[in-house]
Parts: structure tokens; sequence; C-alpha cells
């Protein structure tokens, strides 16, 4: 249970490694720390270093990892080009490889560690940052920190298995080696146990089952163990059904609940959820999508049998326990642990693994029940003794909850609503949360040419909502900017001066095109540097500094990726984005005004594969120009009306800044329309030949 102990059973495991080591994984860094107790070892302590003192160590040592290979689309909070770290200055025996053998818009989403083929770890946490922690989730714990950053506390949990289990997962992992990097990794021979000496058993003797998810790809069949499994599991449940996970946006799976709710003698169901999802995006997406599964399963609680809740602890502020654990325990009968998401895409797009004991003996049902109450006992501050009193006495899993709900550990129930105007905006789940993939020709007209054939007053009413609530956000700068101390930041007009004097100068545009290349090269986000841009300078010399500085950090970037050619960049993006570029080659000037219009992937991520492969330069520059020039030019209208309503907040401004809006959504409109002409002509072009 969390990190603290994951972290150092992998590494003593890894210590004791002596033929193979396979790690699969989402994400992986290795720079992060295994033990943070303080104690020498005499092993390294950082992840990489680790890895290579054991090849180097044992001559017959073999570690192969895979790591799913958008790594780059996460490269703000993931380890920069960890194939630099992992692959080229490794071990010569530390092979290092981005997993891209899924569907566009499918993740490698296993976490599964296989050692010597006599140990595997399976379950919810990755090697990566931001993972580490100790049950106590204390607010003020100084060693949840990786590289330079405090990060808040993260719940989560993994299953040690051995025996024939071990050796199957062995298998799955060589499967999964062969089918990246087209190589056999032999089984392990005979090897010592490398079962770490600090971890007791709960249980032995017992069968373990593996369930996966894999989606359809190239010669590879569907598989959707893990979707029948919890079907099964809810539809079985007697007394109590308890999970612990990250989401609850599974359509099915929320129907499978709601249907339990609505027997009269149906199991109590405890949902532990975190109080929010991670960032802005997420929570603007999958968190309506939860809103929507629990407004369900609410209105299908006619008996009072479902409680939703979320772990708190003293201090945390704003910051809350991030859970990230996939676990289902079913009365004192099933376990599950694994790597699925209680969302549509776990079901059938991406990669899973889940491990799953029946307790087909009095004492597994004990250990099963044991391993609840030492769940529940983390998240109330108590003991598991006390958890399983409160249980035998109230008969009840929810009551004996509810008695022992107090003090600076509890769970506190969860709303999970959301505001409706957002609701409206989301849609529903086959965009945001897919079941299975779509290949570019739908997925360009999922994003183009979706809703053409609807009314366009009932487009009209939700983009009038969002009008309204920029507005308001607008009027709430303004106050705040007049009456509290944002008004002694540094002032528009300071801002505005600097960038006068900048733009008198004969290197202004070379120093903002220099500011682009750079920060395009660094991964700086884009959108911010034009927004720096049109900012700084006045109206018309700051849009076309923004957009000439879109332009050639895009041409350098093209160039880069021409230069280091395909394979370099197939490396450092995977072959999804390669395949990606075929299908956008083929459509030529329409696709690259597509991926500027409406970007599916980082700024740089897009010139490199576009370099390196299949767009060509007239398609690419045109599209880059004709693509983005409309949103720097509405971003520059709309700050120079923004700046005005900020010192003048007056009618007369606001009613500008609103017809600026109403125009900049006229305008997005007008271009959809137009690039779903064009992509439908050109298709309709190629059926035509």
């Amino acid at each position: 249970m969390d990190g603290e102990a994951y972290f150092a059973a992998v590494a003593s495991a890894v210590e004791r490694a002596r033929r193979s080591v396979f790690i699969l994984g989402w994400d992986i860094d290795s720079r992060i720390r295994m033990y943070r107790d303080g104690r020498p070892r005499a092993m390294p302590n950082r992840l990489g270093s680790l890895l290579n003192a054991a090849a180097a160590r044992s001559k017959e040592l073999h570690i192969r990892i895979l790591d799913w290979d958008f790594a780059m689309l996460y490269a703000l909070e993931r380890e920069p080009l960890p194939i630099l770290r992992l692959g080229w200055q490794s071990h010569k025996r530390v092979h290092f490889r981005l997993d891209d053998q899924h569907p566009i818009g499918a993740s490698h989403h296993q976490k599964i560690i296989v050692v010597d083929d006599r140990i595997a770890f399976v379950g919810g946490l990755d090697l990566a940052q931001g993972r580490w922690d100790t049950p106590a989730h204390a607010a003020d714990e100084p060693r949840r920190r990786d590289n330079g950053h405090q990060y808040p506390p993260f719940h989560d949990v993994q299953m040690l298995v051995d025996g024939e289990t071990a050796v199957a997962l062995g298998q799955l992992a060589r499967r999964r080696w062969r089918r990246v990097t087209g190589k056999k990794a032999p089984p392990t021979k005979e090897s010592a146990d490398p079962w770490p000496p600090d971890i007791a058993p709960d249980v032995m003797d017992v069968q373990v089952g593996i369930a996966r998810t894999e989606p359809a790809f190239n010669a590879g069949g569907e598989v959707r163990e893990v979707e029948a499994l919890y079907r099964d599991a809810i539809a079985a449940a007697k007394s109590s059904i308890y999970i612990e996970n990250q989401y609850l946006t599974s359509a099915a799976l929320g129907k499978a609940l709601a249907a339990r709710l609505e027997e009269k003698n149906g199991p109590e169901i405890l949902l532990v959820l975190p109080r929010e999802c991670s960032g802005w995006l997420e929570e603007t997406t999958m968190g309506v999508m939860r809103a929507r599964v629990l407004r369900q399963l609410r209105q299908a609680d006619r008996y009072g049998r479902l409680r939703v809740f979320y772990p708190s602890a003293e201090g945390l502020g704003s910051h809350f326990i991030q859970v990230h654990s996939k676990l289902l325990v079913v009365d004192d009968r099933l376990l599950r642990i694994g790597s699925a998401n209680l969302n549509n895409r776990s079901m059938g797009l991406d990669t899973e693994c889940d491990l799953a004991i029946e307790a087909e003996r009095p004492e597994v049902q004990q250990a099963l029940a044991g391993f609840r109450h030492r769940l529940l006992a983390e998240h109330l501050g108590s003991d598991p003794t006390t958890v399983a009193a409160a249980v035998e006495r109230q008969g009840s899993l929810l009551r004996a909850v509810e008695t022992l709900n107090k003090g600076p550990r509890t769970l506190r129930p969860l709303n999970g609503a959301e505001e409706n105007w957002l609701e409206q905006m989301v849609p529903e789940w086959p965009l945001v949360d897919p079941m299975q993939s779509t290949d570019m020709e739908q997925f360009i007209n999922e994003f183009v040419a979706k809703d053409l054939d609807r009314s366009a007053w009932r487009r009209m009413d939700r983009r009038w909502i969002v009008l309204a609530a920029i507005l308001l956000g607008a009027l709430a700068l303004t106050a705040a900017w007049r009456w509290t101390p944002l008004h002694d930041w540094p002032s528009l007009a300071k801002l505005q001066g600097w960038g006068a004097m900048i733009e008198g100068s004969v290197w202004a545009p070379w120093a903002v095109v220099a500011c682009f290349v750079i920060g395009g090269m660094l991964m700086f986000p884009v959108t911010l540097l034009i927004l720096a841009t049109t900012l700084v300078f006045s109206p018309v010399p700051g849009f076309f500094l923004a957009l000439g500085g879109c332009v050639a950090s895009a041409v350098v970037s093209y160039g880069l990726g021409s230069l280091l050619g395909r394979e370099t960049v197939h490396g450092l993006a995977g072959t999804r984005l390669h395949r990606l570029s075929q299908q956008l080659g083929r459509r030529g000037l329409v696709a690259v005004l597509v991926v500027r219009f409406l970007p599916i992937a980082p700024f740089i991520v897009v010139n490199l594969v576009a370099g390196a492969s299949h767009i060509n330069f007239r398609d690419f520059a045109l599209g880059t120009v004709l693509g983005m020039a409309p949103g720097i030019l509405a971003i520059t209208i709309f700050e120079q009306s923004l700046v005005r309503v900020v010192r003048q907040p007056e009618i007369a401004n606001i009613a500008i800044l609103a017809g600026v809006l109403l125009g900049i959504f006229c305008i997005i409109w007008f271009l959809r329309r137009w690039i779903a002409r064009k992509a439908q002509g050109e298709t309709e072009g190629e059926d035509d030949g």
C-alpha cells in the first residue's frame, strides 16, 4: 500500500535480480529516489543508476523497459526524453523502448514489473515522479518531493505475486516486448528467489486470475477481460462492493452499479474517489463525466445503500489526497488490484492488466477482509482491528465507516456535481473517453464535421453561455485588478511600455523570433508565447511578430525533423505519430489546417514528425500560416478589448468585448464549416479516383 513500500520493494527485488527484469509502464522516470529513509545502501538510490548498477553487477542480467510512446505529449509532467537516460546513456544490457503498438488515441497503461520470472508486481503505480508517499499522507511530508518539486499526497496499491502467476506475467511481458521490438526475450532459467525479505505475504497457495484489456491492432485481436470481470463481480456481489479508483466514467459499469442499487436486497456500495480530477483539463472533461455517472447512481439509490467519499487529511488546504488506486473488493470473496480505471478507455482502448483473488478458503476470506480493513483504517486514521470490530458490530460496511468517520483523517462525502454550463459544453463519452479506437478519417471528421447537420441556433445557445461566462470572468478580473493586491503587480501600461521600447529597436523582430524558436525547442507552450507577444506589443506589430515567430519556430523544427530522419523521430515521438503523419500527408493542406486549428499534439511534436515523414514543405508552411493566423488575430483583438475593460470598465468597452467574442465564435464556426467542406471534397475525390 502506497509508494514508500512499493518503491522499496522494487529496489530490493532489482538488487536480487540475476537474469531478467521487465518493466512495463505508462510512465517512468530515471531520476526518482527509490528509498527515502536516509539510510546508506550499497546500491544507488536513483532508479536509472540502480538499473545500470544491477546490470553491471550481474553479467547475465538483461533489463527491458517499455514506456508508453506518447511521453512527449506529457513533457511538462514527465522526464524530458527518457530515451536519453534509459536508452542511449545506459548500460548495454538495459534496453529501453517506447511502446507504440496500439491504435491512435490509445495508450499502454499496464504497470507490470517481472523479476527473473519468479516474482511480479501489478497495480496502479508507475516508477515515475509524483507517486511516492507514505500511508500517513501528511500535509507536511518533506520527502514527497521529486526533481525539486513538492507534490500533494498520493494513494495507490500494488500486488506482489510469485509462482505460476509470475511466470504467466513474464510471458505477457515477453509477448509485449516482441510485438514492440520484433525480438524474442528468452525465458529465465533457474535463479535465486528475488522476493523482498521485508515483505510478508498476506495469502499463500491461492490461484490468481489475470484480466487484460488489449485493443484490436494489426494482427492482434481485441481482449476485454477487465470489463467482463468487473461486470461479473458487480453482478455476483451479495453484501458489499468496495471500490477505490481514480475515475468513474465508464458508462457500462455505471449502469451495472446502478442496477444493483435498484434491487431491494442488493449490496451496499462504497466508492472512494479523489476529490477532484487532476488538473483543469481533466476536471472539465473527466470530472464532468464522473458527475453524470454519480447522478445516475444517486437516482438509482432507492434504498440508501450508496456512499461516495474522498479521503481527507488535516492541513492540506486547497490540496487533496490523489486517489490513484484501481481496486475492487466484493463482499469478503473477491479482491482485484491492477491498472484499469473505471473509465471507458480502460475497458477497450488502452492496454491494462489486473490481478484477482477469489476466496475459496476461510483463511483467504479473512485475508481479503483484512486488506479492506487496512485500506479503510488508512483513510479513517484508525487501525485494522478497530475497523474490523466496527464492521462486525454494525453488520454493515457503511454504518461501520460512519461510526469511525471523525478526527483529522476522514472520508468526506463527495458531491461531485459540476456546473450546468460546463456539463453542457462537454460532449458525451465517445469523444472525451472513448471505448475503442478511431481511424484517422473518423478522427478528423469527429473534430471538424461534427454537428454540422444540427441547427445553428442550438449550437449558438451554448456559445452564448460561454460568452456570458467569459464576460463575468472579465468583470471579476477588473474588480480584482482595481481592489485587490493585484494592482501592485506590473501594470499593463508598464508591460506595453517595455514593448514600445523593444518595438523601436531594429533587433525586436529577431529577438521575438529567437524566443519562439528557443521556446519551441524547450516545449514551452506556443499559446503563452503568442499571448505575451500580443500583450507587450501594440496590436499590428504584435500580430505579425507572433505569427512570424510561430512560422519560424515551425520551420526550424520541421527542418530538424527532416535532418534527424524518420528513425530518430520515431524513437523520440513514436510510430503512432508517424502513422498519423501518413494520414495527414494524404490530405495535404487541409490536414495541416486541422492540426493547427485544432491541435492534437504539442507544437514541436507535430513539426518534427511532419519534417521527418509525409507532409511536404509547401503544405506545411502554408497550412501553418493560414491555420494559426485567425487564432493569433483573435487573441490580439481580444487582448486589446480586455485591456480597455480592465482600464475603463465602462458599458461601451464591455459591449465591444462582447462583440469581439461573438465575432471570434462566428469565425470559428465559419472555419469549421470551410475545413469540413474541403475535407469532404478531398475524400470524395479520393473515392472517385
